[in-house]
C-alpha cells in the first residue's frame, strides 16, 4: 500500500481537493464551493469530501496527512487570518476574522494538517512538478479572484518572521486608487485579478461612448470571461481593457524584480487564459520600468500544470 497525501487548494469561489502520491500523481480529486457563509458548514462539507476521496483511493494507499493552500494562511499557527475573499472566514458582523482551520480539520479527520498561503503552495507545486522545475529563484503570481504571490529565493520560500511575507497582490499600484477588500486602496489585486478586470470594464463603459458588444451586458454582472470572449471576437474595447491590465501588471512585476532578482516570473490562474491579449503590454511595461541590469533578462513563464493542480500538488508536498 502506498503512502498518500491530501492536497487542498482553497480559493474565493471554489475549493479543490486531491489525493496525491509522493511522485505527484493526483489519483482522485473533487471540487466544492467556497461560497459558504458559515465556517462550521464549510468544515462539514470539506471533511465529507476528504473522507469520500480517501474511501475512493483506499485500495491504493492511506493518506499520511493534509496540506492546504489558502488565502491569508499562516503556516506557523495553522490559522487563516483576515482573508477578505473567504465568506466563511468572517465573524457574525461580516468582518474577516481569524479561523483555526488546521486544528479544527485535524480534529475532524484525525490527520495532521499543514497550511500555507495558496500562492506559496502553487510555487512549491511549480518548482517540484511544473514549469519552474530547476529554478532556485522565481516569483509565482496567481491571477484569479484575487492576486497572490509566492517567492522562492535561493531554493526556499520566503515567509518572513510571521509567515505572511510576499503579499504582492496588496502592493499599492495607484495611490488613492480602487478600494480593495483588504481595506487598503490601489492594491494590484483591484486591477490585475479577474474581478479587477471586470471593474476596469465598468470604468471603460462609463467614460467611453464607443461601440462595444460589452454594452449589451449588465455592467454589474460583467466577468473577465465575458471580456475575454469579446476580445476574441475582435471587440476593441475588450482588447484595450486587457492592454490596460497588462501595463499595470507589468509595472508591478518590474518592482517585484528589483527586490528579489528572480530568474523568472511564473504566472498562474484563470486570468492567464487571456494572456494573448495582455502578455505583450505586460512584458513591455515590465522592461520599460527595469534597471538596465535586468532589462529583457527576466523570463515570463506560464504554469504548465492543469488548472489548480499546481496548488494541490504544492500543498500535498508539505505532508512529506
Amino acid at each position: 500500500m502506498k503512502r498518500l497525501a491530501i492536497g487542498i487548494d482553497i480559493g474565493g469561489q471554489s475549493t479543490k481537493c486531491g489525493v496525491v502520491t509522493r511522485d505527484g500523481i493526483i489519483l482522485a480529486q473533487s471540487v466544492i464551493t467556497s461560497l459558504i457563509d458559515n465556517f462550521d458548514e464549510y468544515l462539514r462539507v470539506l471533511t465529507y469530501t476528504i473522507n469520500e476521496l480517501t474511501d475512493k483511493t483506499s485500495h491504493i494507499g492511506t493518506p499520511m496527512g493534509i496540506g492546504i493552500g489558502a488565502p491569508n494562511a499562516n503556516r506557523i499557527d495553522g490559522t487563516i487570518r483576515f482573508a477578505p475573499n473567504l465568506r466563511w472566514a468572517r465573524d457574525a458582523q461580516g468582518n474577516p476574522t481569524i479561523v483555526y482551520l488546521a486544528d479544527r480539520l485535524e480534529a475532524e479527520t484525525g490527520l495532521h494538517v499543514r497550511i500555507t498561503n495558496d500562492a506559496n503552495a502553487a510555487a512549491r507545486g511549480e518548482r517540484i512538478y511544473g514549469i519552474a522545475k530547476g529554478l532556485d529563484d522565481f516569483i509565482m503570481i496567481t491571477l484569479g479572484t484575487g492576486v497572490g504571490s509566492g517567492i522562492i529565493s535561493n531554493k526556499r520560500l520566503v515567509y518572513g518572521h510571521d509567515g505572511f511575507a510576499g503579499e504582492l497582490g496588496h502592493v499599492c499600484v495607484e495611490r488613492g486608487g480602487r478600494q480593495c477588500n483588504c481595506g487598503l486602496r490601489g492594491c494590484l489585486e483591484t486591477y490585475a485579478s479577474a474581478t479587477g478586470v471586470a471593474r476596469t470594464a465598468r470604468e471603460f463603459l462609463e467614460r467611453d461612448r464607443g461601440e462595444s458588444s460589452l454594452r449589451k451586458l449588465d455592467p454589474e454582472k460583467i466577468t473577465s470571461k465575458d471580456i475575454y470572449n469579446a476580445a476574441r471576437q475582435g471587440d476593441q474595447m475588450a482588447k484595450d481593457i486587457f492592454i490596460y491590465t497588462g501595463r499595470i501588471l507589468g509595472q508591478a512585476l518590474a518592482d517585484f524584480v528589483k527586490f528579489s532578482s528572480p530568474q523568472a516570473i511564473v504566472l498562474f490562474g484563470g486570468l492567464t487564459k487571456s494572456r494573448e491579449f495582455f502578455h505583450d503590454a505586460m512584458v513591455q511595461a515590465m522592461n520599460d520600468n527595469l534597471l538596465q541590469v535586468w532589462k529583457n533578462k527576466i523570463e515570463i513563464r506560464y504554469s504548465s500544470l492543469k488548472e489548480s493542480d499546481a496548488a494541490i500538488l504544492g500543498a500535498s508536498s508539505m505532508v512529506w
